[in-house]
């Protein structure tokens, strides 16, 4: 047994403060050691952990701190590692400073001893040795059938592929670092999105179930392309693949917004002229750099990519109100002399689809998928501006306003045919692009007869093109 000790263990069960160590706290600028108060819901208890790793016999601490609740460390007041030989040690306790002292002590496998004498009859033995063969074939039998039937039901033939899907994505090591799920944040087409622990931060965790691999895995290339990193393209830290209970979940960790979405704070929050301006430019640029083609990236050629997939609850807001695109399930790149196909058809949100698409007149070209983004943007613009607080005369300068210049996106496919409406009012309450029309839960037919058909937009009010504001330049 190894024994790294670095201090006393206090027995407490009530944990409220704890040892702190972090190893990258050059990086992370923060301090290098010290203690770290404990805070938590009052329902839930609170831990101390630590991680370490054995470096050619000498022991090299990760981190030391706080942990929120978690069964495997209720009541322990020693921290212990009792895994056998793992690549990274981690262990949990209760009690003020429990992490300061931390043992690896792995569990001895079971010894089975014999007895030589034994006096059980010979007929006992002999039906013993009879039967269990027996019983474990027919476990066996019954637990192959059960299984069959649950993968039967869980996957019907409609959901499972044709195909081999190719091998999966290589995971991203997450190191030693553990990740704890905390609560379900949203639920969509593809899975749930949880808000996780990754030790002294928050991430999302969005979940996938094995029947949608394929979006899970278009995801990860996605994210996985040269030069995707930038301020306005959500942050990607990993996938990984999970056991639970039969089934397996195939995970990716992103950075965690507490805002949420931009549909989630729409709904809440009206907002001003300047977080209007600051959301819809953060936004623009985000999908500009996704749609651009740089074959000069410092990180290499970053090609041209089409989302499919634009609307608010695709936009999430960083505490600042700066937003971020994310959800790539359905993304498509664009390649050097390879073609984008012809298996790409309607799909992404009906509400939000282009009149091309709801036509099936699709042109397979990189162009046609950028301008299909840029009418949902559109759509989204018009959300962000239907709950502006923005009045006439509150700010100076000329007619050539924020609002006309953006939501020409609105309509910048069949322009001269459009029946654009305009209202007067106050800001109402939060209401999705055609709800007035289709509802919220709209068939395919109901947007057809809408967008195609009677070729409606979303409203404009008066007090929108009567708006003044300073140009200078603004975002659109």
């Amino acid at each position: 047994m190894f024994i790294f000790a670095v201090g006393a263990i206090l027995g407490r069960s009530e944990t409220q403060k704890c040892a702190y160590y972090n190893s990258s706290w050059e990086k992370e600028q923060t301090i290098r050691n010290g203690t770290e108060p404990c805070y938590g819901e009052k329902d839930k208890r609170r831990h101390c952990f630590a991680t370490w790793k054995n470096v050619s016999g000498s022991v090299e601490i990760v981190k030391q701190g706080c942990w929120l609740d978690d069964v495997n460390c209720y009541d322990s007041n020693e921290c212990v590692e009792r895994k056998e030989s793992p690549d990274v040690f981690f262990c949990c306790c209760e009690g003020n400073m429990c992490n300061e002292r931390f043992l690896y002590a792995p569990e001895a496998p079971p010894q089975t001893t014999s007895n030589p004498f034994s006096q059980k009859p010979q007929l006992f033995s002999t039906l013993l040795y009879s039967l269990v063969p027996i019983i474990g074939l027919a476990a066996v039998v019954l637990f192959s059938f059960w299984m069959w039937r649950h993968h039967k039901l869980a996957y019907p033939a409609a959901l499972v592929p044709t195909h081999d899907p190719g091998p999966s994505p290589p995971s991203p090591i997450l190191g030693h670092k553990p990740l704890q799920l905390i609560e379900v944040k949203a639920r969509g087409r593809f899975g749930c999105v949880w808000k996780a622990q990754l030790l002294n931060e928050y991430v999302a965790v969005k979940i996938f179930p094995i029947q949608d691999k394929l979006s899970w895995q278009n995801e990860y290339e996605i994210y996985s392309v040269s030069g995707m990193k930038h301020e306005n393209i959500l942050h990607f830290i990993g996938v990984e693949k999970r056991n639970n209970n039969l089934d397996l979940e195939l995970w990716l960790i992103t950075a965690y917004h507490d805002k949420g979405s931009l549909t989630d704070y729409l709904k809440a929050n009206v907002v001003s002229w300047n977080e209007l301006c600051h959301i819809a430019q953060s936004a623009a640029r985000g999908l500009a750099y996704l749609h651009e083609d740089i074959p000069g990236h410092k990180d290499g050629h970053k090609p041209s990519i089409a989302h499919r997939d634009i609307k608010s609850k695709n936009v999430l807001l960083k505490n600042n109100l700066t937003a971020c695109i994310a959800d790539f399930g359905l993304a498509l790149k664009f390649e050097a002399g390879k073609s984008a196909g012809d298996t790409h058809g309607q799909v992404g949100t009906r509400r939000y689809m282009a009149p091309e698409v709801l036509e099936g007149a699709i042109n397979f070209q990189r162009d046609s998928f950028l301008r299909i983004d840029m009418y949902a943007f559109g759509l989204v613009l018009w959300e962000l501006a239907s709950r502006c607080t923005a009045a006439d005369g509150e700010t100076t300068g000329t007619a050539a306003t924020f609002y006309p210049r953006c939501l020409i996106y609105l309509f910048h496919l069949n322009f001269n045919f459009l029946h654009v409406r305009t209202f007067p009012g106050p800001v109402d309450e939060y209401m999705l692009p055609f709800e007035e029309e289709v509802g919220q839960h709209p068939s395919l037919e109901d947007m057809q007869e809408v967008v195609v058909h009677k070729k409606l937009r979303p409203c404009l009010r008066d007090c929108w093109q009567k708006h003044t504001v300073r140009d200078e330049g603004g975002v659109c």
